[in-house]
């Protein structure tokens, strides 16, 4: 019997104090590092109420599109025609008194201006859309002129205007004086007319003199005061009027006379503004949207760790903890970037849940198969975390390409989406490969820790999948031409207001309105918008023509007044933006996967990326004739989702390319076919537990994110099913047929 040797068992167990003591050196480091990050994570983002910015669609609030025309403006006057307008803008909403607005200018002439917690929709736009060009014109007195021009015949250099709907009044053309002069304006009670609201105005030194040389020259006559071309009111100059003062009457209402004092202090646009689009939401619905987002959140995250704990046991729980710690660094960046989250955020980081799992699936299931190999539990942790690395990196970095298209090409919404999925995959890249990996090591210490039991339920799978790949052809095919007959048949029925253009406004009532009895009061005064059901009865959508939204809410309030009508939210998109939108729309789609498939290039070969987007174009071609089959427009929120689809499906397919390339590696002189239908199931186990979970989430999402977001959601459901059957069926067999063709 072979006995051992005593002085060789001390050394190899003083050999292994020692490296034990040097990587635990090495792991104090880490853990103060990690600690120091969570630490300023929660620091940041508490209290979350008043770190991170919600977004209008949270908190309620407009969102508006202002277009500058400088149509009529010659080409010297159209030079910081946009500058000097947005100056204006911003100072009329500061003295309109909105906390934290933000204003900014897109491209040669739009300015974009964000006005949370307003209620007061039409009070805001008008505010906004005044010129506030103000004129001072004499009004003719001679009556025999003033005949000949209410029968058609205007003099040269005189135009008729109307004073306030009731007296006809013929005036000069050319100003008397303009607004130019004007330093300041105020609204005050004229205790001549029982105290009624006027605007009192006040000239500079220049304008002081003219207006007194004009006062004291048309003494007895009327002079009108004209704003935006509608005559204010026009009094007769009783005297001489020297100090530079001016005073507007009007049949004004104290909050009316506030704002024309406000419009004219902060002086007259450069040239007129069009709304170009329009996004409105109550604070109810902003309230309701912030439980139903935290409810998805709750309910999907609860279903991810509850089955991450069973199926993988105390792996599992070290990926809850990541987990947690993945949302906490993802509230942390929102507040250190002064992020502002949106409905769509909030769908990200719920996404964010399902997409990060996937990583610490990698990772254990590379460890089963170290451990299956017959290393030690020590090595097999090590060798798990080692080769899935570059691949959670290839797969994260292209789901991050898309999401900085979106970033770049979205708006609103869509950019907070953006926003937070980036930043939740550089979250749950750090967790999975750095803080899990902490763990491991802390546990490896230790004399008991000896196993790692896992639950499997796909064992040795042996599908020959490469085999049906000429059936799966087939499938894919007759998909996407019964969705392309579907959405060509419908044309532009496909698209929301986002591109068509148009109004969407969302109505509440206290009792439920059948859809009949609403389309039946609009006929009544010639409307015909869509009309449908909005989650519960009381809710209606109509969508119409964005000119014509005010008339359909006035209609609603004379005609269902003891219903209580209420306007819980408007979009409204001109034309022209929605041209806009869909040109974006389809450059970032585009965009990005040239992004990727430059990237696929670089990391495997030009082959693969070939492959990769011809299952891209799949997923999106099925997954956009699904939406048409079942009547849902495409919007910007779709868009999102669609580009999301994009990443997610990449994602998957990368991971078993790179399965591929290794085991070509190993296997030189293998059949391709049958490297690859390998690869493919040695990934199966993977393939499926991440799109479980991140199925889970998403429908949780679906389930419970209201009905603001249920499209999106939907389409994300179907994205993750296509996308997990196209990196099987379709990007892997494309190799095994690409190279035949070659040969």
């Amino acid at each position: 019997m072979h006995r051992r040797n005593p002085l060789l068992i001390t050394v190899i167990s003083y050999n292994g104090v020692i490296a034990g003591e040097r990587m635990l050196r090495k792991l104090k480091w880490k853990i103060i590092l990690v600690v120091l990050v969570t630490g300023l994570a929660v620091h940041l983002s508490l209290p979350l109420a008043k770190k991170i910015n919600l977004g209008l669609d949270l908190q309620g609030g407009m969102h508006l599109v202002l277009q500058v025309d400088t149509s009529q403006l010659s080409p010297q006057e159209k030079k910081g025609v946009l500058e000097r307008a947005l100056a204006i803008v911003r100072n009329r909403v500061d003295q309109f008194g909105v906390s934290e607005p933000s204003i900014q200018s897109q491209g040669k002439d739009r300015i974009i201006v964000q006005l949370p917690g307003v209620t007061e929709r039409e009070r805001a736009i008008e505010l906004l859309g005044k010129t506030a060009l103000l004129e001072f014109k004499l009004v003719e007195s001679d009556p025999e002129k003033l005949k000949a021009a209410s029968q058609g015949n205007i003099p040269e250099g005189y135009e008729l205007k109307t004073l306030a709907e009731r007296e006809v009044l013929l005036l000069h053309k050319k100003p008397a004086l303009t607004g130019k002069y004007l330093v300041d304006a105020n609204m005050r009670f004229d205790q001549s007319q029982f105290n009624q609201p006027v605007v009192a105005l006040q000239f500079n030194r220049e304008g002081a003199e003219e207006f007194a040389k004009l006062t004291s020259e048309n003494v007895g006559r009327r002079l009108a005061i004209v704003l935006d071309g509608e005559v204010q009111s026009a009094p007769v100059i009783r005297e001489p009027i020297p100090n530079g003062e001016a005073v507007i009457s009007g049949n004004f209402s104290q909050r009316e006379a506030n704002d024309l004092a406000i419009i004219l202090r902060a002086g007259a646009l450069p040239a007129p503004i069009h709304i170009e689009e329009e996004r409105t939401v109550g604070p109810s619905l902003g309230r309701d949207s912030i439980a139903r987002g935290i409810r998805a959140t709750l309910w999907g995250g609860g279903l991810v760790v509850l089955f991450m704990a069973i199926y993988y046991l105390l792996a599992g729980l070290i990926a809850n903890f990541a987990l947690c710690l993945n949302i906490i660094l993802i509230l942390g960046a929102l507040s250190y970037f002064k992020a502002t989250l949106t409905l769509p955020g909030i769908a990200g980081i719920i996404l964010t849940i399902g997409m990060g799992i996937d990583a610490n699936v990698l990772i254990f299931e590379r460890i089963r198969e170290e451990i299956k190999n017959g290393k030690s539990l020590r090595t097999a942790i090590s060798a798990g975390y080692k080769r899935a690395f570059l691949t959670i990196v290839d797969a994260n970095l292209t789901t991050l390409i898309t999401a900085l298209v979106l970033f770049r090409f979205g708006s609103g919404p869509v950019k907070g989406f953006a926003v937070t999925l980036s930043i939740g995959i550089v979250a749950s890249m750090f967790t999975a490969l750095f803080c899990t990996r902490i763990i491991f090591d802390l546990l490896s210490l230790s004399k008991r820790f000896q196993k790692l039991p896992m639950l499997q339920l796909i064992r040795d799978s042996q599908i020959n999948f490469i085999g049906k790949r000429k059936f799966a052809y087939l499938l894919s095919s007759l998909m996407i031409i019964v969705g392309l007959i579907s959405f060509i048949g419908k044309g532009e029925r496909n698209f929301g207001i986002d591109f068509t253009g148009g109004s969407l406004q969302q109505f509440k009532f206290e009792r439920a309105i059948k859809p009949e009895e609403i389309r039946a009061s609009l006929q009544k005064i010639g409307l015909s918008p869509q009309i449908q059901q909005f989650g519960s009865p009381k809710e209606i959508l109509v969508k119409s023509d964005y000119k014509i939204s005010n008339e359909i809410l006035n209609q609603f309030q004379s005609e269902f007044s003891s219903a209580h009508p209420q306007r819980v939210r408007i979009e409204r998109v001109g034309p022209a933006v929605g041209e806009d939108f869909k040109k974006r729309a389809i450059f970032a789609l585009l965009l990005s996967m040239l992004a990727i498939c430059a990237y696929i290039s670089y990391r495997f070969e030009f082959k693969f990326a070939i492959a990769a987007i011809v299952a891209l174009f799949h997923d999106v071609l099925i997954t956009t004739g699904i939406l048409s089959l079942t009547g849902r427009e495409i919007s910007l929120p779709i868009i999102a989702a669609l580009l999301t689809i994009v990443g997610y499906s990449l994602n998957d397919t990368i991971v078993v390319f790179d399965r591929i390339r290794e085991d070509r590696k190993l296997i030189k002189k293998g059949d391709l076919r049958k490297v690859i239908n390998l690869s493919i199931n040695q990934t199966l186990s993977r393939t499926l537990l991440t799109s479980l979970t991140t199925f889970m989430v998403v429908f949780s999402l679906f389930l419970f994110g209201g009905e603001v977001i249920h499209n999106f959601a939907f389409t994300l459901l179907i994205g993750i099913i296509v996308g997990t059957y196209s990196s099987i069926f379709v990007a892997s067999p494309i190799l095994v047929d690409w190279r035949r063709r070659l040969k």
